[in-house]
């Protein structure tokens, strides 16, 4: 009987390498991929230590982990995408004064975009990632459903939230069902030199300076400073550009007006 082909998102993290072992386990045939996204000039700029999913540490760490396994690891060039779909409106989404989730993107327009069909050409007919959550077919309503994962204070199903049903039909999450702590515990067990591996919790093209200084040199017009007004037209502050604010804050705008504005 012939296994179900299953390609599987790695990061080089702990999550999405249990994910892969998981499968592996299940009978699956599991083929490993690695999107390398950041732009050439990221890369030369963050530290080692400081570099998340889909650096060249990342792509490291996922090869160790693909042969340990046993399985097939491919790394995709997914530079133009990524910074196309993900980068370019994560800057212009502060210059307009919002506040951006860059992974919701990158969920919705990358992994399940150019990496799925990726799979798609290597016959794969799911593709895996290590986000906690679930998915499932609703037989009553004949949709897709996407499920928070049960691990309530790990659950990633938010930045999952705008795939679509034909997406959610070819995603596997292999660790929706389970915490953490049972993922590093399993990780372990498998001998996974990412067991002990941290969780990268920050933006992961963006050097350890913060997202105002990435700003700041790649789209220098968003330090603009200017006036901050009160709504009958009277200044009573200064701000540093309206990329360094969002909406609805209240802390760190340097104004003493005696209430909360």
């Amino acid at each position: 009987m012939k296994r179900e082909r299953v390609a599987v998102a790695m990061s080089g993290g702990v999550d999405s390498s249990v994910a892969a072992a998981l499968l592996l386990e299940q009978g699956c045939e599991v083929v490993g991929l690695t999107m390398q996204m950041w732009p050439r000039e990221a890369e030369e700029e963050i530290s080692p230590g400081l570099r998340g999913c889909c650096g060249l540490e990342a792509v490291d760490s996922a090869r160790r982990v693909a042969r340990t396994l046993g399985i097939r690891h491919y790394v995709i060039n997914l530079r133009e995408p990524f910074e196309r779909l993900v980068i370019d409106p994560f800057c212009d989404e502060y210059l307009q004064g919002r506040t951006p989730n860059p992974c919701i993107r990158c969920n919705t327009f990358v992994k399940f975009g150019p990496l799925l069909q990726r799979a798609r050409e290597i016959d794969a007919e799911k593709l895996a990632t290590g986000h906690y959550a679930r998915v499932g077919y609703e037989e009553g309503s004949g949709r897709w459903a996407l499920r928070r994962g049960v691990d309530t204070g790990k659950d990633q199903s938010y930045s999952l939230y705008a795939l679509t049903q034909d997406q959610l039909a070819r995603a596997l999450f292999p660790l929706g069902e389970m915490t953490k702590v049972e993922t590093r515990a399993q990780a372990a067990r498998l001998g996974l030199s990412t067991a002990e591996r941290p969780d990268s919790q920050e933006i992961c093209f963006v050097s350890g300076s913060g997202y105002r200084e990435y700003l700041r040199k790649r789209r220098p017009e968003v330090v603009r400073p200017g006036a901050i007004v009160d709504r009958e037209g009277r200044q009573v502050g200064r701000h540093r550009g309206i990329a360094f604010y969002t909406i609805g804050q209240r802390e760190g705008r340097r104004v003493a007006q005696g209430e909360p504005l």
